[in-house]
């Protein structure tokens, strides 16, 4: 069996809705470490904005009871957690791992804004040498003062084909209302990461939820975030077409939202759900026929016009997690949630939808996170900021041939 192998990962996970927080945090930190059965390699902590004054002392009491140095955390307005989506309520979940054969560095960023436009500072030196296959970034952010989507672009271009997971943390209004863990110090600002390498066994799913309408079409005009041709005519005839030809429940989506996908690797005879970056469509512009989106395109890429609802993105996401679960040469061990705070109960009819789909998927793997305000994760071989999707970063190990039999 796996529990007997030698360099296996191992997770453990637990949520607590201790009024106390270190209370809270002390239950969830012994649970821990009774389902380890040793220290943990690493260790996230998910706490909702009624414990963000005490997060400090929170994170000292579980840094205790886990016996780990290594914690990172974030505030958020909703908790994932064993099964669970504590929604706007009080709560705590705590996540960790055993990873014996990575190697880990955890490390503060800061966003500086410099002449040629800004910088991302606090690297330490000891990940400024390569990074081996098989390495991950996972990030918990700031969106206030931290721009992750500049961070994805610069590690798509020094780090290719390195995955970057997380979650911006939510729950706060106005700037300095969010609170970040590192170790046992508190952040108002910036965000926190570890960086994991060598073997992890991560595999990550990203479910953006939408599904493809029409046809594809290749951009011949644009300008920055306004697609003004499309296959050589006004965009906005093109998606005019479009509608007209959706039958009429899909036209009463497309008046409710309406997005836009762009192909990530051309390099295909055909596309897919899961071939596109989804974007929202921000509005249209009668008098040139043109359509602004919430991104930057260039002439000649494929695009294609897309729908969300919460069917769509139901099936969108147990299909990935099934495609993971078939897979014969891995078996799950844990996973971290990073889910949009668009979701749950605000976009699904039944509580607790991602986590439960997960176990259904999955099994009753150790699972935690929180309904972030704005998701990394790869979508083809490059990372992304993404909005309404759940990124999960799912650790696994090499099935054992005896459970292949």
């Amino acid at each position: 069996m796996n529990a007997t192998r030698p360099g296996l990962i191992r997770c453990a996970a637990h949520l607590s809705t201790a009024a106390d927080p270190v209370v809270a945090a002390s239950e969830c930190g012994d649970e821990i470490r009774r389902q380890l059965g040793s220290p943990a390699s690493l260790v996230f902590l998910f706490a909702s904005p009624h414990h963000r004054e005490r997060l400090g002392e929170i994170a000292t009491a579980l840094t205790r009871h886990a016996e780990t140095g290594i914690v990172l955390g974030c505030t958020a307005e909703s908790i994932v957690g064993g099964g669970r989506e504590v929604e706007e309520e009080r709560a705590i979940a705590v996540w960790a791992a055993v990873l014996p054969e990575a190697s880990l560095t955890a490390f503060p960023l800061a966003f500086k804004r410099t002449a040629e436009g800004g910088a991302i500072e606090g690297w330490p030196d000891e990940v400024l040498d390569e990074w081996p296959a098989g390495s991950a970034l996972l990030l918990l952010g700031d969106p206030f003062s931290f721009p992750a989507d500049l961070l994805a672009e610069r590690l798509n271009e020094d780090r290719p084909g390195v995955p970057l997971l997380g979650g911006m943390a939510s729950g706060g209004n106005t700037p300095g209302e969010t609170r970040l863990v590192l170790g046992d110090r508190v952040f108002s600002e910036g965000a926190v990461a570890v960086l994991l390498r060598g073997p992890t066994g991560l595999r990550s799913v990203v479910s953006q939820g939408c599904r493809p309408i029409g046809k594809p079409f290749v951009l011949t005009k644009t300008e920055r975030n306004v697609l003004m041709e499309l296959g050589g005519l006004p965009a906005l005839s093109q998606l005019k077409k479009v509608f007209d030809e959706l039958p009429n429940r899909d036209k009463q989506l497309f008046q409710r939202g309406l997005h836009v996908g762009r192909v990530v690797s051309e390099y295909r005879d055909s596309f897919e759900a899961g071939d596109f970056l989804v974007r929202n469509v921000l509005g249209v512009d009668p008098r040139n026929g043109s359509i602004m989106a919430g991104d930057f395109f260039r002439p000649g890429q494929t695009v294609q016009f897309h729908l969300r609802d919460h069917e769509t993105a139901d099936d969108d996401l147990k299909q990935l997690l099934r495609v993971l679960a078939k897979d014969p040469q891995i078996t799950p061990a844990g996973a971290l949630i990073f889910t949009c705070n668009g979701r749950g109960t605000h976009l699904f009819t039944q509580p607790d939808h991602d986590a439960q789909c997960l176990v259904q998927a999955l099994g009753p793997i150790p699972a935690a996170g929180f309904f972030a305000a704005g998701e990394l994760g790869p979508v083809g071989e490059a990372n992304f900021m993404h909005g309404f999707t759940a990124s999960i970063a799912v650790f696994t190990n090499p099935r054992d041939t005896t459970e292949r039999s």
